[in-house]
Formats: C-alpha cells, sequence, structure tokens
C-alpha cells in the first residue's frame, strides 16, 4: 500500500516508521524541517499523570514504545524514565490528585500520593508543598532529537522522506490521492494528515470542519547548573500550573504557569512574550525555590492546535475513503507520539486497531 504522510512532527515522522515497518511504501512531507515545528517547541515530558481518561490506553501504548525507542530508532533519544512529580499547594489541588487518581488506577494508571514529609525526605529541595504525587515509570525525552530519529528510521526502511516541500494541492481521485508540491504531483493510495496546527485546513479540503485555534507555548531554559534533579516536576492546579525539567547536562527547561502566546494564523510564527515571563517565574520558583537566582538565557514558543474540546483528531475521515487524520494534540501530544503513529499505521494497514480511537473520531463535529 502506497501512503503519503502530511506533516514531519513527532506524529507523522512516528506514522512513516511504524508504516514502513508494517511493509507500507510511505512518502513522508513536510514544509520546513522535519520535527521542527510544534515538536521542537515541545518540554519533552513523557507524562501521563493527570491526562484525560479517554487517553490513558493511547498514553501506555506510547509509553511501552518510549522505553523501546533507543532498540528502535537506533539512536538514543534521551528517554529516560525518571519519574513524574507533581506538587499540590491546596485543598483543590489534594481533591483533584485524589479524585484522578482513584478513576486512573482501574484504567492502568497508579499513583503514589506523598505526604509533605515524605516529599521532602524524598526530594529534597523542592517548593513548600502539602502533599505530591509520583508517577515512577513516566519522564522525559529531547524534542529535538526524537522527529528527525523516527524519520531516519524511517528512511532506512525505504520510506522517501521530502523536508521543506511546499504542498500546493491536494485531491481526491479514482486511485486514492494526488499531492502537488514543490518536488512534482506525488500520488498514493492512502492520504494521512499529521499536519499539526494546519491539520484543521486540510481536513476542510475535504469537508470536515474542526473548531480548533492556534495557540503556543510559553517556554523557557536556564543556564547549566550542577544536575540535581531527577523528575519532571509540574504541580495540580486549577489555573496555569508551572513544570519543569533539568536537562543531562544541567540547564532547566520550564513552561506553563501563564496563558499561552497567540499565533498568527497567517504566518504560523509564535513567539515568546518576555512580559509574560515574570508571572511565570513566581510559579517555577514555587516548584524548585533553588531557581529564584539563576540566569533565563532563552525563551521560545511554537505552533499547536487546540480543538475545543481538548481531545484531538485521530481515525479515518468520514467523508473521503482512504483518507486518515490524526492532529490536534492541544500541548499534550509529546507523550503520545509513539503511540499514535503506531496505532495509525495498524488502523491504516489492518482496518482496526487495538487500541480505542473512538472518542477522537471526526465524526464527533458533524452535527
Amino acid at each position: 500500500m502506497q501512503v503519503i504522510v502530511l506533516g514531519g512532527g513527532l506524529m507523522g515522522s512516528s506514522a512513516a516508521f511504524f508504516l514502513a515497518r508494517r511493509g507500507a511504501s510511505v512518502t513522508l512531507i513536510d514544509t520546513g524541517a522535519i520535527g521542527a515545528g510544534a515538536t521542537v517547541a515541545s518540554f519533552g515530558n513523557i507524562r501521563r499523570t493527570g491526562r484525560n481518561l479517554e487517553q490513558l490506553p493511547l498514553a501506555h501504548r506510547a509509553r511501552a514504545l518510549w522505553a523501546e525507542a533507543e532498540r528502535l530508532l537506533g539512536r538514543d533519544v534521551e528517554f529516560r524514565a525518571t519519574g513524574h512529580l507533581r506538587l499540590i499547594f491546596d485543598a483543590d489541588g489534594l481533591a483533584d490528585m485524589r479524585a484522578y487518581a482513584e478513576a486512573a488506577r482501574p484504567r492502568g494508571l497508579d499513583l503514589e500520593e506523598l505526604d509533605a514529609e515524605t516529599l521532602r525526605r524524598r526530594f529534597p529541595g523542592v517548593g513548600a508543598a502539602i502533599a505530591a504525587s509520583f508517577s515512577p515509570q513516566d519522564g522525559s525525552a529531547n524534542p529535538r532529537l526524537v522527529g528527525p530519529a523516527f524519520a531516519e528510521a524511517a528512511a532506512r526502511l525505504g520510506a522517501r522522506v521530502l523536508p521543506h516541500t511546499a504542498v500546493t494541492g491536494i485531491a481526491a481521485t479514482d486511485a486514492g490521492f494526488a499531492v502537488d508540491t514543490s518536488r512534482g504531483t506525488l500520488s498514493a493510495e492512502v492520504l494521512l494528515n499529521c499536519a499539526g496546527a494546519r491539520g484543521k485546513e486540510i481536513a476542510a479540503r475535504f469537508d470536515e470542519e474542526v473548531p480548533l485555534t492556534i495557540h503556543g507555548p510559553q517556554m523557557g531554559v536556564t543556564e547549566p547548573l550542577p544536575h540535581r534533579i531527577l523528575p519532571v516536576v509540574g504541580m495540580w492546579s486549577r489555573d496555569h500550573g508551572a513544570y519543569l525539567r533539568q536537562v543531562e547536562r544541567g540547564n532547566v527547561v520550564f513552561g506553563g504557569g501563564v496563558e499561552r502566546v497567540p499565533v498568527a494564523p497567517e504566518t504560523g510564527l509564535a513567539r515568546a512574550d518576555p512580559a509574560r515571563l515574570p508571572a511565570q517565574l513566581r510559579k517555577v520558583v514555587r516548584l524548585l525555590p533553588a531557581l529564584r537566582d539563576v540566569t533565563v538565557i532563552r525563551q521560545w514558543s511554537g505552533s499547536e492546535g487546540y480543538v475545543a474540546d481538548m481531545l484531538p483528531v485521530m481515525g479515518r475521515s468520514h467523508t473521503t475513503p482512504g483518507l486518515f487524520h490524526a492532529f490536534g494534540f492541544c500541548g499534550h501530544g509529546f507523550q503520545l507520539g509513539p503511540g499514535v503513529g503506531d496505532a495509525m499505521a495498524e488502523l491504516i494497514l489492518s482496518g482496526r486497531c487495538e487500541t480505542p480511537l473512538a472518542p477522537f473520531d471526526i465524526g464527533r463535529f458533524a452535527a
């Protein structure tokens, strides 16, 4: 089977890899560099804690694949199962954590509750939280490495990878699809829409409207410091919770804490807002007070697609045979990436998927 994958972020590149691994003839197209969109702007969080419960089966599938990433891809993408620690500062946060833990347990996610004394003994230096949750098998990976690693591994399996390729037209044909590009017209039986924030535009070409808006995360990184923070650290919060992790070279990457930045729809470019940094850092320092006097060396952002119900679009088109979608991951897609690629490859090539995808079906917007 011939498949064209539109979008070379983590979703598209992993789909290209798993499709090629299952024997499909794959062409992966991106208008920019592979993995240079929302993927590279990501925090790199491999987090199941707090995720929408309907996403947990997909998140478990993805977590198993993250553990195999180095073997599958032939290179280290810096996946580390250092754990995910989520601090609680008030009664609302404690109630939310306990309710989530109870609901997630029968769905395969066990969260450990830490009281204040245990938290400070096991994780000295964290902020003055009243409690925390800990998920020991979660962690992080390097967003700058993983998209290109999947694409390179797909190419070794025979996939054609076309970065910096403009798409000027897409049409359904009797044989499948014709995609007009700056490299000529490409054809395939199947078209997989992994175009991220631009996925809405491709779906609309086939009369499928998705209520998606584009926003950007407010990300930053500090100067290198002695490496002392093992887990990813976040917070249970009903407003904008901050999060951070320390990479092995010592820098502390952080995000959240403030509203996401706007993105110009005509360009798709997102810029971090320096005016929001003080409010963001107040929450970051609440997580880890020792960062109070540390220098921030860089800020960045990127275009992310947010669907109105905060669930992604995944599965078959309802209007066009051979068209499939996997986009709109609402800023929470990095952990899901390998699971999305594997699930879509299974669905496209076998007609079924062992992971339930019905909650993400594009047909939910038809009314």
